[in-house]
C-alpha cells in the first residue's frame, strides 16, 4: 500500500510538471503563465478537482513512440469562482506546445458536456501550436467535437475562452463559438492562416502582431471582447463577467447587497444636454451615474466605440446595457455597431438578464461603404435581436432618436416594455432642420427671405412633430421624466418586472439575417 501511494504521488509530482521544468522556465520567460498558475489565478484556493489527469495520447508514428507527457498537453476539471462551479480546461504550451490530439480533445469534451449536463459555465484557457500534425484527422475530429459542443452549449451555458499565446488555424473556432473572447496584448494572436502563407498567397508581408494580435483583434475584426494589459488582467475580467451571469439558462442573475439608494437622484444629469444638438457628450457618463455606485464593466470597448455595451447592476439586479455613444461618428449606428449590439442583446436574452437601452442616434451611417458593405441586412440584426429578446426591457431617449434607427433601438414597437424619454429628446423621421429644408425648401426659395422662412418652420416642426410629447400621446413613450430621476425610474421599472412572462411564436428557431 506505501508503495502505491508513493507511485501515486510521484505520477501526480510528475503530472504536475507538464513538459517539464525547462519547458516551465521557457515559459515565464515569454512573460506567460503556465497551465496551472493560470486555473490557480482564476479559481478559489483548494477548489481545483482535476480529471484525467494521467491520460496519454496513443499516437505511436512519426517520433511520437515513447514520447510521453501525464494529461497530454492540457489540465482540465472543475473548482469554484467566489463560491459558483464552474468548468475549466487550460492547455498546456509545455507539452507538445499545447497541440491538439485525439486523447487532449476527448479530455475538453468531458469537461463541456459535464458543464452542460450540470448548468454550470465553462472556461477555456487558450495557449497552444494548434493541431497536433502526427495524428492527421483524428486530431481534426478532436477539434469538431470540441465545436459541436460549444454549439450545442450556447444558450444554455455561459462559455468563455481566454487566449493567453497562440491560437491559429481551425483552432480559433472554438474562442469564436463562446459567448466572450479574451486576448493578451503582446502575447497571444489568433488568425486562420499565419504571415508565412499569407505572405505565400497575397504577397503582402505581415508580422505576427500585425495580423493577429489582441489590438488588432480589439479594434478592427472585433473577434474579441476585451485586450488584456496581462494575463492576470486577462484572468480578473473573466471574473467580473461571470459575477454578472447565472450559471446556466434556467436561473436568474446573481442579486447582490446593494448600498446605493434605488432613489438617488444626480441633479448633474439635468444639465448634461448640450444646448447645441450638434455637440456631443459622453454617454458613459450618463450610465455610470445611474448605475449602482458607479460600476460599469464595458465590452468590446475599443471596437465600434459608437456604441456602448456592458453590464452593471441596479439596485443589486445585473443589465446588460446597451447605448449609442455621441463622443463617436455621432452616435450612429453602422454595420460594425449592429453586430456587436445585436450578439450582446442575445446573449442577455439567453441568460435572463434585462437590458437597458440608452438612446441617442440621429441615423443610420450614410455612404457607399456601408451599403455595399451590407448595412441593411447587419441592421436587421439589431432589429431582430431586440425583437425577439423576452427579458425585461427598458428604454430611456436622452436626445436624438431618428428614423429606422429609433425603431431599432429597443423601441415600443418591437416589445420594448418600459420606455421613458427626457424632456430633451427629439424622436421622427430625420431632425428639424433636414426635414423642413425637404419639405419648404422650394417654398422658402420663393419668400422674401429664405433663412428666416425656414427657422419659423423648423420651429414649428420641432413643436408639432419632434418633441417628445407627440411620441408619450400616443403611448410610444410611457412618460417624460426627469434626467436627474434616471436611476430611480429604471430601478422601479426593473422591479416591476422581475416576473416577467414573455413568449415568441413555437419554431424550431427564427432565421436571423446573417
Amino acid at each position: 500500500m506505501d508503495k502505491d501511494l508513493e507511485k501515486l504521488i510521484k505520477m501526480r509530482a510528475m503530472s504536475r510538471l507538464g513538459g517539464g521544468q525547462d519547458r516551465i522556465d521557457k515559459q515565464h520567460a515569454k512573460g506567460r503563465m503556465t497551465a496551472r498558475e493560470r486555473i490557480q489565478m482564476l479559481l478559489d484556493e483548494g477548489s481545483f478537482e482535476e480529471f484525467d489527469m494521467f491520460k496519454t495520447h496513443r499516437c505511436t508514428q512519426f517520433g511520437m513512440e515513447g514520447k510521453e507527457f501525464m494529461g497530454d498537453g492540457v489540465i482540465t476539471g472543475y473548482g469554484t469562482i467566489n463560491g459558483r462551479v464552474v468548468y475549466v480546461f487550460s492547455q498546456d504550451f509545455t507539452v507538445f506546445g499545447g497541440s491538439l490530439s485525439e486523447t487532449f480533445a476527448e479530455k475538453v469534451c468531458k469537461i463541456m458536456d459535464l458543464a452542460i449536463k450540470n448548468g454550470a459555465p465553462v472556461i477555456g484557457m487558450n495557449d497552444s501550436g494548434g493541431a497536433r500534425i502526427q495524428e492527421g484527422i483524428e486530431s481534426l475530429a478532436g477539434y469538431t467535437d470540441i465545436f459541436l459542443r460549444n454549439v450545442m452549449g450556447s444558450g444554455v451555458i455561459p462559455q468563455i475562452s481566454a487566449i493567453f499565446g497562440p491560437c491559429a488555424g481551425g483552432a480559433v473556432y472554438s474562442p469564436a463559438l463562446t459567448d466572450f473572447s479574451i486576448m493578451v496584448k503582446n502575447n497571444s494572436y489568433m488568425f486562420l492562416t499565419g504571415p508565412k502563407v499569407v505572405k505565400s498567397v497575397t504577397h503582402e508581408d505581415v508580422t505576427v502582431e500585425e495580423l493577429g494580435g489582441a489590438t488588432v483583434h480589439a479594434t478592427k475584426s472585433g473577434v474579441i471582447h476585451y485586450a488584456a494589459e496581462s494575463g492576470a488582467d486577462a484572468i480578473e475580467y473573466i471574473k467580473k463577467l461571470l459575477s454578472y451571469m447565472p450559471q446556466n439558462n434556467m436561473e436568474s442573475p446573481p442579486v447582490i447587497e446593494c448600498d446605493d439608494p434605488p432613489d438617488r437622484a444626480d441633479e448633474f444629469l439635468n444639465q448634461i444636454i448640450p444646448e447645441n444638438p450638434n455637440v456631443s457628450y459622453d454617454m458613459i457618463e450618463v450610465i455610470e451615474r445611474t448605475v449602482d455606485h458607479g460600476d460599469f464593466l464595458e465590452v468590446m470597448k475599443e471596437f465600434a466605440p459608437n456604441l456602448v455595451i456592458g453590464f452593471a447592476r441596479y439596485d443589486g439586479y445585473p443589465v446588460g446595457i446597451v447605448a449609442n455613444q455621441p463622443e463617436f461618428l455621432a452616435g450612429v449606428l453602422d454595420i460594425d455597431s449592429s453586430v456587436k449590439g445585436a450578439r450582446f442583446v442575445r446573449f442577455c436574452d439567453c441568460f435572463n438578464i434585462p437590458v437597458v437601452t440608452f438612446v441617442d442616434v440621429p441615423g443610420f451611417l450614410p455612404g457607399t461603404v456601408q451599403e455595399y458593405g451590407g448595412v441593411i441586412r447587419n441592421g436587421a440584426k439589431m432589429l431582430y435581436a431586440f425583437a425577439e429578446a423576452t427579458v425585461p426591457k427598458v428604454t430611456v431617449i436622452t436626445r436624438k432618436a431618428y428614423g429606422g434607427a429609433y425603431c431599432v433601438m429597443s423601441s415600443k414597437h418591437l416589445r420594448g416594455d418600459i420606455n421613458y424619454a427626457w424632456p430633451t429628446a427629439e424622436i421622427a423621421v430625420m431632425g428639424a432642420t433636414g426635414a423642413v429644408e425637404v419639405l419648404y425648401g422650394r417654398e422658402a426659395q420663393k419668400s422674401d427671405d429664405p433663412q428666416a422662412y425656414l427657422k419659423q418652420k423648423e420651429q414649428e416642426y420641432a413643436e408639432a412633430v419632434v418633441n417628445p410629447f407627440v411620441a408619450a400621446k400616443r403611448g410610444y413613450i410611457d412618460d417624460i421624466i426627469e434626467p436627474s430621476r434616471t436611476r430611480f425610474r429604471i430601478t422601479r421599472a426593473l422591479q416591476l418586472l422581475k416576473n416577467k412572462r414573455d413568449t415568441n411564436p413555437m419554431k424550431k428557431h427564427g432565421n436571423i439575417p446573417l
